[in-house]
């Protein structure tokens, strides 16, 4: 009506693998509605000697830009009307700064924004350094979940035991989110939640603290471990008008991505939520009260990934998912460039999706685990029953989406989710968001019905939990 004030406005933001993505939610009944959202691409993957090819590493400023980009590219007005912002990101990765240092603020076209300083890269989950011996020489966990390579704490014993002059240029540590948050609130001890310490090893989630003890006796720099709190809980205030956002906007603690991508969509205790990203997660909620073993089963498929007010979700979280169609992507571009032809990675993903859907079905079998996974990493890829006429584009491409479909299905398998009470799959995730192919091999697979939801869940996840 004229004269009323218009709705505040809550920013969601999700700094994934390959894109930062940014949704403004306002209230409504009977529930927030997205009234803009944006994307784009951080193209960061870069890569440092000493870690050989083995490191995945992120260039920080690539991610800032984008994020710096899509905000940018949202309304003014709507962002003038901003009065919280939710932060979700990928988890398990490592990002180190100086305290004082992390940023500079600069003025831009939009208003004050902040650019990385004196940040190292952002070593990422799939960062593959830290190989079975190496883990298997660290101090046993007390943990629930099992410590992989990738994780934030095997990373700082990696740089400990083989570049410990690398830890000393820093004074600061979180996930990539976790310094977005500390610098939009000049936090001067970077502040996590228990979605991402889990993530880092060396966490207990009963106790909601780390193993201190455990990791001071092997020499670890624990001053670099950041201070926990709860999911949901204000981190702090924004300390200047942020691409015109009020300064003083509440910041909720940073996220894990999956759980905000399942808070997007989780309707009932009935549903379980297939996303399908860089990465791929199948997850069920557990009874309410439900306390993970003390001690983790290191073969087991299924990992308890804390959730929001005390709950967890049991989920079989696959390390391979859109990561092993762009792989396949990528080689058919280098393949193609070899015979001396140049075609966009963006064209051949176009057409092997549609030369997918023109082929119903096919015999071949791809085990798409070309990046293994956590619980078997030694186990790679493979591709059987190949005959003759299965070869085109379009077989290969049915039988690898398919393949990463079953993957997941395999480590949680329908019979448990049908034991669990589960009646609805909610889909989510880029992945599966822009692939009709992934889409109809998950209809194909799961005998329940489907519904999907958008390639930007995790930020409006985040902005719903502010």
């Amino acid at each position: 009506a004229a004269g009323r004030p218009a709705p505040a406005c809550v920013l969601g933001i999700d700094l994934g693998t390959t894109s930062v993505k940014a949704a403004l939610l306002v209230g409504a009944e009977p529930g927030p509605v997205v009234v803009e959202s944006c994307s784009r691409e951080t193209q960061a993957h870069t890569s440092s000697p000493e870690a050989g090819p083995q490191g995945v590493e992120q260039n920080v400023w690539g991610i800032i830009r984008a994020l710096n980009e899509c905000l940018a590219a949202l309304p003014q007005q709507q962002l003038q009307r901003v009065s919280h912002i939710g932060i979700s990101g990928q988890m398990h990765g490592i990002v180190f700064w100086k305290r004082d240092k992390g940023c500079k603020w600069t003025e831009c076209g939009t208003g004050p924004t902040f650019e990385p300083e004196e940040v190292s890269h952002l070593i990422t989950w799939q960062d593959g350094r830290c190989s079975p011996t190496f883990l298997s020489s660290l101090p046993l966990p007390q943990s629930h979940i099992s410590l992989a390579t990738g994780f934030g704490c095997a990373t700082v014993y990696w740089y400990l035991k083989k570049s410990p002059d690398f830890l000393k240029s820093y004074e600061a540590a979180g996930t990539i989110h976790d310094y977005v948050v500390a610098m939009l609130c000049d936090l001067k001890k970077p502040l996590m939640s228990v979605q991402n310490a889990a993530s880092w090893g060396y966490f207990n989630s009963q106790t909601k603290s780390w193993n201190i003890d455990i990791l001071k006796k092997s020499g670890f720099p624990v001053h670099l471990l950041p201070e926990v709190g709860e999911p949901g809980s204000i981190a702090g205030r924004t300390i200047c008008a942020w691409h015109g956002i009020p300064k003083g906007a509440k910041v909720g603690i940073a996220l894990g991505d999956f759980q905000c991508s399942v808070y997007s969509c989780l309707a009932e205790r009935t549903d379980a939520v297939l996303n399908i990203s860089t990465s791929a997660q199948l997850t069920v909620s557990m009874p309410l009260g439900f306390q993970p073993p003390e001690t983790p089963d290191p073969s087991s498929a299924i990992t308890y990934f804390p959730y929001f007010n005390g709950d967890y979700l049991a989920v079989a979280a696959s390390l391979n998912g859109g990561n092993v169609l762009a792989t396949f992507v990528d080689m058919v571009a280098r393949w193609t460039e070899e015979l001396g032809l140049q075609v966009q990675e963006s064209a051949i993903y176009t057409k092997i999706i549609k030369a997918a859907l023109a082929q119903n079905d096919s015999k071949l079998s791809v085990h798409p685990t070309i990046f293994g996974e956590r619980h078997i990493p030694e186990q790679l890829a493979s591709v059987t029953n190949i005959a003759v006429s299965d070869l085109s584009l379009g077989h290969v491409t049915r039988a690898l989406c398919r393949g990463i479909v079953e993957n997941l299905c395999s480590m949680l398998p329908v019979q448990r989710l049908v034991e669990t009470g589960v009646r609805r799959i909610l889909g989510s995730g880029s992945a599966l968001a822009r692939n009709e192919v992934l889409r109809q091999e998950v209809e194909r697979i799961f005998p329940f019905p489907v519904v999907y939801g958008k390639d930007v869940d995790a930020a409006v996840g985040a902005a719903m939990v502010m």
